[in-house]
């Protein structure tokens, strides 16, 4: 949001923010910089660094649940649109995640991905087939 919000204001001014005026998309500018480009960085952020900032923050990585390495385009990109699928029942698929014995998410699942911690703290240690 805070790269966001000033660029859209910038562009459609205060205005933006009335749905009634500006409808559900407000322009070309708005779908580029509120839907495309974030999706596009988180999935290469997960392609180049194996995690978004956040993740980075708490030492996490999100890799193939099958071999350890870094998920494959087609995981990334799968990974990130069953995120709604995790959402749309209440966020159900993302609590998910507590009852899990991997700690997987629907949307971890779908993709063939696993979260793991870089350094030691984790509850149990995960192990990959070496193919």
């Amino acid at each position: 949001m805070l790269i966001t919000f000033p660029l859209l204001v910038s562009i459609y001014g205060w205005a933006y923010f009335d749905m009634e005026q500006t409808g559900f998309i407000a322009g070309p500018a708005d779908f580029l910089i509120t839907y495309a480009l974030p999706t596009i960085a988180v999935i290469l952020f997960w392609l180049k660094k194996q995690a978004t900032p956040g993740k980075m923050a708490v030492s996490a990585k999100v890799v193939d649940a099958k071999t350890g390495n870094t998920m494959s385009v087609g995981q990334a990109i799968g990974r990130y649109f069953t995120y709604f699928v995790s959402l749309i029942p209440l966020g159900l698929g993302f609590i998910w995640v507590a009852f899990d014995s991997k700690k997987q998410g629907w949307h971890d699942k779908l993709a063939g991905t696993i979260v793991i911690r870089s350094k030691n703290g984790g509850t149990s240690s995960v192990k990959f087939d070496q193919a």
